[in-house]
């Protein structure tokens, strides 16, 4: 039976549904059996704090779901860290070694490694994620090209090292702009619009107006952050270009990081838990699809089963996020 799809529908708003209660359970436990194996439980624990924050988010009266599994992330858990450790321990070599020359050469080496692996890492992790992320059933897809992103990744660092960092904003959005457009959601596509001179323009005043307003200007430069990456990523649908929007002011912010600041420091971080649902909770709340998305005739074209998880590992290593 054929769709006939809603010329008119209305915006699409999402809402959190966390609890820090249920969260606080979930958070306390997968530290303490993090602690007692070594790390070894880490997997786990982070697919399990993934599922409660899709299972979490709705839009549209349905929920996201993640459906990944710790096995699979425990794999490349080990991957990761048995090429990490076989660095370490040459790290090791050339430092006992006395030799400056051996060291440098080491060193040198390890730091390559880690640079050139980056965009392979982003492109596993791209694609892992996106396999393992639902809505109705329906899985994103990410059908990015590992080699193109490598050499559009070592053409940036490039660049951001030859202008001093200058080239950061262009480099940040070339990549996000990259991983967004060959994002699919059943018969959807993505773009990011967002121009680096743009994002350059707002990291460059909060670096002229942080000290003059001892701080203050940070509420107006993550708002205006926000309201970057949110408002130049737009949907594709039949054709039709549908955006999203984010409508929250420095006040806002103001009262997110005030509430959050006293929370931790007067429960000496007992309340991380509390914080991290009331942070979704909050930016939730001013995220929105405008008028023209029609949900009812998104259907699954094609499914990628990718199960490794290295690339998310590694970045996970580097503390990187590549969204």
């Amino acid at each position: 039976m054929e769709v006939i799809p809603n010329l008119n529908p209305e915006k699409k708003q999402f809402n959190y549904f966390g609890k820090g209660s249920e969260f606080a359970i979930i958070y306390f436990k997968n530290i303490l059996l993090t602690i007692f194996t070594l790390g070894i439980y880490y997997p786990w624990a982070k697919v399990e704090i993934l599922k409660y924050y899709y299972q979490s988010t709705e839009l549209d009266n349905s929920r996201f779901s993640f459906t990944g599994t710790g096995k699979e992330v425990f794999k490349g858990f080990v991957k990761v860290y048995a090429i990490l450790i076989f660095l370490f321990i040459f790290l090791t070599y050339t430092i006992q070694s006395k030799s400056q020359t051996l060291v440098v050469v080491g060193f040198s080496l390890f730091y390559l490694f880690v640079l050139l692996v980056i965009p392979f890492a982003i492109h596993g992790a791209a694609r892992y994620r996106a396999s393992r992320s639902a809505w109705k059933g329906i899985h994103f897809k990410y059908l990015g090209n590992r080699m193109e992103l490598f050499w559009k990744c070592l053409g940036g660092f490039l660049l951001t090292i030859f202008t001093l960092g200058i080239y950061t904003s262009w480099f940040t959005v070339d990549i996000r702009k990259y991983i967004i457009s060959h994002l699919r959601f059943g018969n959807l596509s993505f773009d990011f619009k967002g121009k680096g001179e743009t994002l350059f323009w707002i990291n460059l005043k909060f670096i002229l107006l942080l000290y003059p307003t001892l701080g203050i200007y940070t509420l107006w430069y993550q708002k205006n952050l926000w309201n970057f990456y949110a408002k130049n990523t737009e949907i594709t649908q039949n054709g039709r270009k549908i955006d999203f929007n984010f409508t929250m002011k420095a006040g806002d912010v103001f009262e997110l990081y005030a509430v959050n600041f006293l929370l931790i420091v007067f429960t000496l971080g007992i309340a991380t838990p509390w914080v991290i649902m009331r942070t979704f909770k909050f930016i939730f709340r001013f995220l929105y699809i405008e008028e023209g998305l029609d949900t009812e005739s998104i259907q699954q074209v094609s499914y990628d089963d990718y199960d490794d998880a290295s690339g998310d590992d590694f970045l996970d290593f580097l503390d990187f996020d590549f969204i």
